[in-house]
């Protein structure tokens, strides 16, 4: 008999900077919109850090959404497996050094669940208010899609390893 892994989706970002709280932005949408399954939580995780540490701790699954600074083309959406701090993307927003922190807490204490990090480029830090731009507001429905799989995935029997590579 199998048992329902504890699924939480956390959208990482700060909402007052634009693209940078992607994340937030994409939590609020997935809660208005009802896309996922029941027993799923959505959490808006704000800029991220070791308040949320205890999240971590209570699920099985969690999806991570946030923005990234990369080389990639803007809008790009990546789904990574973060094992270890030094799996996140290296210019990640501005939140980059609590997240790592977080991870490297949760492996020292031996309580690091299965980690999905879906990450959507965006131009830059510089926007500031509430507003995303219209390139990143566009890509919210595929950002939710891509969440939607995952979870779809962290729910079938058998998949503790959830065999999708990152992009």
């Amino acid at each position: 008999m199998s048992v329902t892994p504890r699924i939480l989706v956390l959208g990482i970002g700060n909402y007052l900077m634009g693209d940078e709280g992607v994340g937030v932005h994409l939590a609020e949408y997935l809660q208005q919109q009802q896309l996922l399954p029941q027993g799923v939580d959505v959490i808006d995780g704000g800029t991220g850090g070791f308040h949320l540490l205890e999240f971590f701790e209570q699920y099985d699954v969690v999806i991570l959404i946030d923005a990234a600074l990369d080389n990639y083309d803007i809008g790009t959406i990546r789904v990574i497996r973060p094992k270890f701090a030094a799996d996140f993307p290296r210019a990640m927003s501005t939140h980059d050094i609590g997240m790592r922190d977080l991870i490297n807490a949760l492996q020292i204490l031996g309580k690091m669940p299965d980690v999905w990090l879906v990450v959507i480029s965006i131009e830059s830090l510089q926007q500031q208010g509430i507003e995303m731009t219209s390139t990143i507001r566009e890509r919210i429905p595929a950002l939710a899609n891509t969440v939607q799989q995952l979870v779809a995935k962290a729910m079938e029997p058998a998949s503790p390893a959830m065999a999708v590579s990152g992009a």
